[in-house]
């Protein structure tokens, strides 16, 4: 589920702060357009001073970092992964070997061991949900190895679970209403992850995702500001649909039926320092997604696909969240398919220091690379330079090439547009490279 930023136009300064990423990825300036300075970019980082930054591994960061603040090293992490996919050229091959899919036994035990990692069983619970925000003061609902997995028995419904079968829309809107700089999304979290440090990348396998048999969609009163199209419906109205879970498919009207495609809409690790302020010290909304994935709602992460994320804080802190039983694009009015999740399992792999800046995924058929911005023509254009950088790196062609396939052949959509952050996504067919150069293209 999402929240419109017209929620929020008189706090915009408080929710969202500029990236401190020295527009080097198109990043929002203080007032939120997120339009890219080249003017600005170039005259303060020369090509000479851009190699000092973008090769600061070869110096003492043991002594560096005893001097460098928190903004500091949030600046020069994203300086070092310049060009979002260009460190993927001297990255080496891929070195975690697919493990399979687990079913878990008995939910009273919270570890068991299965083959290449064990399964860590996090259930729902009063001590491992938090409302709408990422909290990273609480300590670790459980610590895990790369090759772990982690299953999540009977999700809770946004709200802490309030949103069931049957409550109208006036009480959604007033719980909504109730937690301002907050998001409606039950996450689940923080789970750690050993040795993972700033610089490393999680790669998140999705093995199974099993909704509910039932699901909401939802567009608050116009009052509330949420939603693409907040004037135009000021009444509001919430549906709740059956999914048949056997034909993957929900009946939204006599004559329309539409099939199920299962995901999270949020799965994050801890933000970065700098990149919004907190609500309160290590407490962050949960609402807008960012180089910490988060609330992405990407639809293409459903069972079978992988998301790499890269890691800004000691652990990781993995948060999840926001079940959906499909979504179109966009999610103009605020919600997706809105349910719960009888069974989500994860394997979480650690690749060290491959410093992405950004999230990307994967599927049988696509590489998906994202651009996120507050302002929608900057979130286009930050998707259309990583994936120039990514088929240059990775395909081994000239830019201006890149650059002219993307306009032929991949595919750029809108994610969503009402979680502040806006998102577009692009997708790279697979199909169209040799099957020898489509096998040498990793995202890690």
């Amino acid at each position: 589920m999402s929240q419109q930023h017209e929620e929020a136009n008189q706090r915009t300064p408080r929710h969202i702060h500029p990236h401190a990423c020295a527009n080097i990825f198109g990043c929002g300036d203080e007032l939120g357009t997120g339009i890219l300075r080249e003017d600005i970019k170039e005259g303060a980082f020369g090509k000479r001073a851009s190699d000092r930054l973008l090769h600061m591994d070869e110096v003492d960061q043991a002594n560096l970092d005893k001097y460098l603040s928190a903004r500091g090293r949030w600046r020069r992490s994203f300086l070092q992964a310049s060009s979002f996919m260009g460190a993927l050229t001297a990255v080496g091959p891929w070195f975690a070997k697919l493990a399979r899919a687990v079913e878990v036994g008995a939910a009273g035990n919270p570890t068991s061991s299965y083959g290449e990692g064990r399964v860590h069983v996090v259930p729902s619970t009063r001590e491992t949900v938090q409302l709408g925000v990422y909290d990273t003061t609480l300590s670790p609902v459980v610590t895990i190895d790369s090759g772990d997995f982690i299953n999540f028995p009977d999700t809770w419904s946004h709200f802490l679970n309030e949103l069931q079968p049957g409550v109208p829309i006036d009480i959604l809107a007033k719980l909504r209403m109730s937690i301002p700089g907050k998001g409606p999304m039950s996450v689940i979290g923080p789970i750690a992850v050993n040795n993972a440090e700033p610089g490393d990348v999680l790669e998140i396998r999705y093995k199974r995702i099993r909704p509910y048999e039932w699901g909401a969609t939802f567009n608050n009163p116009g009052a509330v500001g949420t939603g693409l199209l907040a004037q135009d419906y000021p009444q509001g109205q919430v549906k709740y649909v059956d999914l048949d879970l056997r034909t993957m498919t929900s009946r939204f009207l006599p004559g329309i039926t539409v099939p199920l495609k299962p995901f999270q809409g949020t799965m994050g690790v801890a933000p970065p320092d700098g990149y919004f302020p907190p609500l309160s010290p290590g407490v962050t909304n949960a609402v807008p997604p960012g180089p910490h994935a988060g609330n992405l709602d990407l639809s293409e992460l459903s069972e079978g696909s992988t998301l790499y994320i890269p890691v800004w804080k000691p652990g990781a802190l993995i948060y999840t969240g926001d079940s959906h039983a499909v979504q179109g694009d966009g999610e103009i009015c605020i919600t997706a398919v809105e349910t719960r999740m009888k069974e989500l399992q994860i394997q979480v792999l650690l690749h060290k220091q491959k410093r992405l800046a950004w999230p990307v995924a994967e599927t049988e058929t696509h590489w998906i690379i994202m651009g996120l911005d507050k302002d929608l023509h900057a979130a286009m254009t930050l998707a259309a330079r990583n994936s120039i950088k990514f088929l240059a790196a990775q395909a081994k062609m000239a830019e201006l090439d890149a650059y002219a396939l993307c306009s032929i052949a991949v595919s750029f959509r809108v994610t969503q547009v009402v979680d502040i952050v806006r998102g577009v996504h692009a997708l790279i067919p697979k199909s169209i490279f040799a099957t020898d150069l489509r096998q040498q293209m990793k995202m890690v």
